[in-house]
Formats: structure tokens, sequence, C-alpha cells
């Protein structure tokens, strides 16, 4: 099934091609009608699937809906959104998590996506397997104790709207 993102946004994508695989190292998604002064939202996922300016994918279009369209108080006056993952590869089914998939720009992009919003939400559910990703994102956010920060009851792509953003516990 292919999802489209909502409407009312813009949308820009960041792509790289390394030793023949494609990464997506950041999608942001913007309000048409954002104010200048308008909040940052950063949601840190697994991995990208087919997402880019034209296509949403599930977990992406679910997060759309979540940050921009449910009326939640967490979000007021989020006006643009910013996915990044703990891994850059993209890959649809049977992901792994190997090294050479993180990508080679992808620390610093995710360490400049955090650091340039005001509201964080880890994406991943509960269960994360990938420790050292997971641990990775956990030490950016000690080093910024000022962020607001999120997670999700469960994976957006599995995601239900009753109670799937909660506060932040490590």
């Amino acid at each position: 099934m292919i999802y489209e993102h909502i409407d009312g946004v813009s949308v820009t994508a960041q792509f790289a091609w390394e030793n023949d695989l494609r990464y997506r190292y950041r999608l942001e998604i913007i309000l048409n009608d954002a104010a200048p002064t308008g909040k940052t939202a950063c949601v840190v996922m697994q991995n990208p699937s087919y997402a880019g300016e034209d296509v949403a994918d599930k977990s992406v279009q679910f997060m759309e809906k979540v940050v921009f369209k449910k009326g939640l108080a967490e979000f007021a006056g989020v006006c643009r959104l910013i996915v990044v993952n703990q891994f850059a590869y993209i890959q649809t089914n049977d992901f792994q998590g190997l090294p050479h998939e993180i990508g080679a720009l992808n620390d610093a992009v995710i360490k400049g996506v955090v650091d340039e919003s005001d509201i964080v939400i880890l994406g991943w559910g509960a269960a994360n397997r990938f420790a050292a990703r997971k641990s990775y994102v956990h030490g950016l956010l000690a080093d910024m104790p000022q962020k607001t920060v999120y997670q999700t009851k469960m994976h957006p792509s599995r995601g239900r709207y009753e109670g799937f953003i909660q506060p932040f516990t490590h």
C-alpha cells in the first residue's frame, strides 16, 4: 500500500548513495501555513522505508497525523517535523541493522536535528533491539537536558493514537 503525506505540508528529503546502497538521512515536513516562530519536533525511528518528498510510508504518515492533526497538547505550536533514523539505510523488509547500514553521515545528522528541535520523540516503541544505536541517541539526550522528550508506546507502523505518545523514561 502506498501512503500519501497529509494535506497542507511541504516535504524535503536528504538522500545519498554510498557503496551502491541508498540512504535517507533526513525527511523534513513543514506545514504550509507555518508560523515563523513555530516549534520543531523530530522523531527518531529505526530505519527508513520508501518515504520521500512525493510519498510517505505508514510510519511517516502516522507521525504526521500525531504531530499535526490530532490536536495533542504536547505538539501545540509545532509546524515542522523532522524524521531521522537510527540507521539511514533504506530497507523495508528483513532489516538487519548492520554497522554499514548506519550511514556515514547519520550520527552527525541525528545530532544536528536533535539540537535544532524543541521536542524529540523516540519513535521505536518499547522494544529496540539495537542497543548501541539506542545508547547513542540516549547519550545525545543526556547532553541536552533542556529538550522535551517523549517516547512512543509502539512502533509508528503499528501505532494506535490512544496513549501513543508517552513521557520519556530511561
